[in-house]
C-alpha cells in the first residue's frame, strides 16, 4: 500500500467517523453549527479537530 492511498483511507476513516459521532450525537452537530455561526467558538472546534489530526498521525510516528 502506498503513501498515498494510505492518506487517502485514513482521511476516510476520519470523516466517516465524524460523520457517524453526528449522527449518534445530535448535541455534537449542533454544537458545531453553532460554533461555525459563531466565530468566538468556531477556533476551538479548529484547535480539537487539529488536536485529533495530530493524535491520530503525529504522536503515532517514531521519532528517528
Amino acid at each position: 500500500m502506498n503513501p498515498r492511498v494510505r492518506a487517502s483511507l485514513q482521511l476516510l476513516v476520519l470523516v466517516s467517523v465524524g460523520v457517524l459521532l453526528f449522527l449518534f450525537f445530535p448535541s455534537a452537530l449542533k454544537f458545531a453549527e453553532g460554533a461555525a455561526r459563531e466565530l468566538r467558538y468556531l477556533w476551538w472546534l479548529i484547535l480539537l479537530t487539529a488536536l485529533a489530526g495530530w493524535l491520530l498521525w503525529g504522536a503515532g510516528r517514531r521519532r528517528k
